[in-house]
């Protein structure tokens, strides 16, 4: 069966963040996922963690200036220091809360930097977060996401992400495949899942178009949750989608995974 981890960043926004928990576990969920924990002290997330018996399965580094635009920073050249003062401070919160596994955002690409530089400057973060995160047996992750959303995004394509995951020659870095962007960017969502589920230690979720519930636009969300049990994917599916309505209202899709 599907385990689902609800992304607080994006359902239950008519609450309060901190409020988000307990409406969760009320829910039926037991794992949760956002963006990022920065703005609050790792304890008060912890708390709420702990109070609401919520596992939580996943993060991102920090990513830079995001109320400005910025969507990572790891393929910036300028700001090598800041990407690696960032795992640590990742590190510090994952210790707390408990996450084995942490995303990178690769960011988008100044404007006018050299094609080989961003590359570059990508891999060598890349080896120093997975690295770093492996000293504390925390996975890190990598997202290709679609640039309709997102223009000018640097990692984009399945293909490439593996690609960079072998270059890097860790054995720390793996694949976080969101269905929802890889249906924008590329198609072939179960052959691609099928061939490289070795790599995959996180899958997200949403519809298309508009990023809602799954079941309301053109993606088989039943035969792609049951090739997964058929597959044994062990991971977490994180519910990253923006609800129609009120989420509460919009989580009836979740009777799929009984098919």
């Amino acid at each position: 069966m599907p385990k689902f981890a609800a992304n607080l960043t994006m359902l239950f926004n008519e609450l309060d963040f901190m409020e988000r928990f307990e409406a969760t576990a009320q829910a039926g969920f037991r794992g949760v996922e956002f963006l990022f924990p920065y703005a609050f002290h790792p304890a008060q997330i912890a708390d709420r963690l702990a109070q609401h018996r919520l596992e939580l399965v996943l993060h991102n580094l920090p990513a830079g200036k995001w109320e400005a635009g910025e969507r990572g920073i790891a393929c910036h050249p300028e700001r090598v220091g800041e990407f690696q003062d960032g795992v640590g401070t990742a590190i510090e919160y994952a210790q707390v809360l408990g996450v084995k596994q942490l995303n990178c955002l690769a960011g988008i690409a100044p404007q006018g930097l050299n094609e080989e530089i961003a590359h570059a400057t990508l891999v060598n973060n890349l080896r120093f977060a997975a690295d770093k995160l492996q000293q504390h047996n925390i996975r890190l992750l990598i997202e290709p996401i679609n640039t309709f959303d997102i223009p000018g995004f640097y990692l984009s394509h399945t293909r490439q992400a593996l690609e960079l995951i072998r270059e890097t020659g860790s054995g720390n870095l793996y694949l976080q495949y969101d269905i929802y962007h890889m249906q924008r960017m590329e198609g072939e969502l179960a052959n691609t899942i099928k061939t490289n589920l070795p790599s995959i230690k996180h899958i997200q979720l949403a519809d298309n178009p508009g990023r809602f519930e799954p079941g309301t636009g053109e993606i088989n969300y039943r035969y792609l949750l049951a090739l997964l049990d058929r597959l044994g994917y062990k991971g977490w599916i994180g519910c990253e989608y923006k609800p129609r309505a009120g989420t509460l209202e919009g989580l009836g899709w979740r009777a799929m995974d009984d098919v």
